[in-house]
């Protein structure tokens, strides 16, 4: 799937949005993100767990569409984590691939990944459809939260404890659910507008660099208001 010219004076311009990858991928879903974020000016970073390779071709759930992917999601550590405006869990079998561990005993990289994401609240958490099979393993993060999804997981989300919202898009705080890959587009808007209102993160490092530069410390008020 080539990559489409960013808009240079977007309103996500400078942004970054991160979205989880693996094979039988929705193929329409994906495609629908690549233009209308580009369209926004956003940069996207595809992320999967690469298995000690330097890159992995993932194949489509409709079309066998390839889509080769290089981003390391082991790689992504607390500073580069925070890079990042929004992370995605998209549709299909995603989800379901990527919470596979050897160890049973033990959560699997995207899982950590999603978890410190979810510990991070300047990052949004965007999850589609079946993207909630990644949540299974840390249920923690969404119990009493409302959310929606894939009427196949309705009992899913209501045994982690969060609130089952009959919505094609929700959100709660820093967490964006969607019903289906149909909703892709309504998902899509209201992350670009939650990502649009809020402080670039660009903006904030600089913003806490300056003020400790001139012996201040941010405040709560202002960490907050950097954090929303």
């Amino acid at each position: 799937m080539p990559t489409l010219p960013r808009r240079e004076n977007g309103q996500l311009s400078g942004r970054t949005i991160a979205i989880l990858m693996e094979t039988d991928y929705v193929e329409p879903e994906i495609a629908y993100y690549e233009r209308r974020f580009a369209e926004e000016g956003a940069t996207i970073e595809y992320l999967t767990r690469l298995w000690g390779q330097e890159s992995i071709t993932f194949t489509g759930h409709e079309y066998q569409v390839p889509m080769t992917v290089d981003g390391d999601l082991e790689a992504v550590d607390d500073a580069k984590l925070r890079t990042y405006d929004a992370i995605i869990v998209p549709s299909g079998m995603v989800s379901d691939r990527l919470r596979y561990s050897e160890d049973v005993n033990a959560k699997a990289p995207a899982v950590r990944l999603l978890e410190r994401a979810f510990a991070t609240p300047g990052v949004l958490k965007g999850i589609i459809c079946h993207g909630m099979w990644l949540v299974a393993p840390i249920p923690e993060v969404v119990a009493g939260r409302r959310v929606t999804c894939h009427n196949n997981l309705i009992g899913d989300v209501r045994n982690m404890g969060a609130v089952y919202t009959d919505q094609d898009v929700v959100v709660d705080g820093d967490l964006v659910t969607g019903r289906s890959a149909d909703a892709a587009h309504l998902f899509a808007r209201t992350l670009i507008d939650l990502i649009a209102a809020r402080t670039p993160v660009g903006s904030m490092r600089s913003r806490q660099r300056m003020l400790r530069g001139i012996g201040m410390t941010p405040s709560p008020r202002h960490a907050a208001e950097d954090r929303a």
